[in-house]
């Protein structure tokens, strides 16, 4: 039944045909009773019937051309009281249904005026014995479906309303997204910056003292050693003011330079993560020397964060195994814990996560080295972190 619902609410003309369908059908079983007991004022049938039609078939469109299906309706049902045909008056009662909920109460009032006039006008010209029944029931009709029009329209401004305000969230929880992915790469850029930095002044360094060491043709070596120490301090004043402009107005004050770990490293991190209450078991194959140091400093970072995200969630009595595989091409990390804290295993295996500022930096850290990272929970239980950066060795 709510799959019925939601496919009738996405295909509304659908409902409204059948509305459609149902009035014409009783308005022409009430005219087939009628010509099975003959009436000296009742219309012949070729006048009927296209009267029907022209009170039933607008109704499909109510809502896609409410005021022109109003006025419509407001005819039909003025020429259906005039032959005293059926229930004409219900189109112009949907009709007057139609308008105050899809759009506003003042059309809604003008028409409903034009109801009431023409109503009245009909009792007046039949001047049947029961016209004052016929008002007082008409009259009714008439508040019924306004009561009912505005319930339904305060429903809709109400869900049109939490529709806007949940985009409104999913706008602002993508800007912070955004944003938390912009504070990542600026980080990222930040130890770059450091690892290319020391790399560049080393070659400073050996440059000046290059320069004291040459004895043959000393003038020639002497300018182009001061050549390489000139361009290799102009490429680190450009690095820092790259920095600078990534930063973007960053708070000086923030973080104090420290030298950067990597992944030979890994040791010592696990020994932290130990002592900190974390059963972990470390499994590296192939060693994790030589990597050059942004890769090795991101393998470093994702073990690091993981870990860390499972200290928070995993639960008292979690376990963790960390496993890294260097091959000739890519590092392989992987970290799995058995979700001790059974909250995180409710989340089905393959589910999409929007994932916090963690695994955002995670996933930018591995992108940006042309890596993949797959995060989510293990199929047997508990959490696992997979990554794979590739290893770019120098020539």
């Amino acid at each position: 039944m709510r799959r019925l619902s939601l496919w009738m609410r996405a295909h509304p003309m659908a409902g409204d045909s059948l509305l459609a369908a149902l009035l014409l059908m009783a308005d022409l079983l009430l005219l087939l009773v009628d010509s099975l007991t003959p009436h000296p004022t009742a219309p012949p049938w070729y006048v009927a019937i296209p009267v029907d039609l022209a009170m039933a078939l607008p109704l499909v469109f109510r809502r896609r051309y409410p005021l022109t299906v109003a006025c419509v309706a407001l005819v039909a049902a003025t020429v259906h009281g005039a032959l005293d045909l059926g229930v004409g008056s219900l189109g112009a009662v949907i009709a007057l249904y139609t308008l105050l909920v899809y759009v506003g109460r003042r059309q809604a009032a003008y028409y409903l005026a034009g109801l009431v006039l023409t109503s009245a006008g009909l009792l007046a010209f039949t001047r049947t014995s029961g016209s004052i029944g016929g008002a007082i029931i008409t009259l009714l009709v008439f508040a019924f479906c306004w009561v009912l029009g505005e319930f339904v329209g305060a429903r809709q401004a109400y869900h049109k309303e939490v529709e806007a305000r949940l985009h409104l969230l999913e706008t602002e929880r993508d800007q912070a997204s955004r944003i938390a992915v912009a504070e990542e790469r600026g980080r990222i850029a930040r130890e770059l910056h450091d690892v290319v930095a020391h790399a560049v002044s080393v070659i400073v360094v050996q440059a000046d003292g290059a320069s004291y060491a040459v004895r043959s043709d000393p003038d020639l070596a002497q300018r182009a050693v001061e050549t390489i120490s000139r361009t290799g301090r102009e490429a680190l004043a450009e690095l820092r003011r790259l920095l600078e402009v990534l930063r973007n107005n960053e708070d000086p004050a923030a973080e104090p330079r420290i030298p950067q770990p990597d992944a030979e490293s890994m040791e010592e991190l696990v020994d932290r993560v130990r002592q900190a209450g974390l059963p972990v078991r470390l499994d590296v194959e192939g060693g994790l020397g030589g990597l050059p140091a942004g890769v090795s400093l991101g393998v470093y970072r994702i073990v690091q964060e993981s870990l860390t995200n499972t200290l928070k969630h995993a639960g008292r009595g979690a376990r963790a195994e960390v496993r890294i595989r260097r091959g000739p091409q890519v590092v392989e990390v992987e970290v799995i814990d058995d979700g001790a804290g059974k909250a995180r295993q409710l989340v089905p295996v393959g589910t999409a996560l929007p994932g916090g500022n963690g695994l955002i930096g995670m996933r930018e850290r591995a992108h940006v080295y042309g890596g993949t990272l797959d995060v989510g929970p293990a199929p047997g239980g508990g959490w696992r972190v997979r990554a794979t950066l590739p290893v770019r060795l120098a020539s």
